[in-house]
């Protein structure tokens, strides 16, 4: 039996390869796992902004992860960009016939130069929806006060708790200091913290290297805090490797010799 661990990522297409689905490919594939996709949502973006986005029809996203987790021995979802509400609902009635397979979703809310991608319905139905179905949730700061209505992180960490999500990482990149401090809260356990140095600049798909490289940590087996503190270390490399290639953020170097698994 083919032991390779297959991870699903249902998210955007961005055409410039920094972020979204390619991104949640070469992070995969570099730390040993098989990426199956469905993409929710098109974009018109590159390396400074996105510029349109196009929801996919919600029946042929909920089908195209339907016929993957039919198919193949998916062990890990990690969820990205959908943009829109009847998008996420659709993902999550699918996700709602899986329970055994841990989630990790990223709330991409809005584009770096600003945009929203999504507004208040997408908000809505991810709390109803999908943070039910998520093992864990990983915004940023400002993610994390749009998606709970509170402007502190303990309360807004536990009211995203009580919705039902099984655990919230709230990732450092958008918050100041020569450290990037990344935070777990889980139910009933002590905050866990996961640091890295800061590079000077502005990358791109980090939120979405890291999302994806948890849940290739969850796919190989990994408890939850063994899966973040390697994908915190494998995107802080991607980071250091990065490159100026457009006439905006850097793009994350994913592959090479260095950044397998750990």
């Amino acid at each position: 039996m083919n032991d390779l661990p297959v991870i699903l990522c249902i998210g955007g297409h961005d055409p410039s390869g920094g972020a979204g689905i390619q991104a949640d490919i070469e992070t995969g594939v570099a730390l040993g796992c098989h990426v199956a996709t469905a993409v929710a949502c098109l974009t018109v973006q590159d390396t400074q902004d996105v510029r349109e986005i196009h929801p996919v029809d919600p029946g042929l996203v909920a089908r195209q992860a339907r016929v993957v987790l039919d198919d193949l021995p998916v062990r890990a979802v990690k969820v990205g960009l959908l943009g829109s509400a009847a998008v996420a609902r659709s993902v999550a009635a699918v996700l709602a016939t899986a329970p055994g397979i841990p989630v990790v979703l990223d709330p991409v809310l809005a584009a770096g130069g600003g945009r929203d991608l999504g507004g208040d319905p997408l908000i809505l139905a991810l709390r109803e929806s999908l943070l039910p179905c998520a093992t864990l949730l990983t915004p940023n700061s400002v993610e994390l006060r749009r998606l709970a209505g509170q402007q502190g992180v303990a309360e807004a960490v536990a009211d995203l708790l009580a919705l039902g999500c099984g655990a919230v990482l709230v990732t450092g990149g958008h918050d100041p200091g020569e450290r990037l401090v990344s935070r777990l809260f889980r139910p009933g356990e002590p905050e866990r913290r996961f640091e890295v140095a800061r590079l000077a600049g502005e990358f791109h798909g980090t939120g979405c290297t890291l999302a994806t490289a948890t849940a290739a940590g969850l796919a190989t087996g990994r408890p939850l805090e063994d899966a973040i503190a390697a994908a915190h270390a494998y995107t802080g490399n991607a980071v250091a490797r990065a490159v100026p290639l457009g006439h905006g953020q850097w793009l994350l170097r994913r592959g090479g010799a260095d950044a397998g698994p750990r």
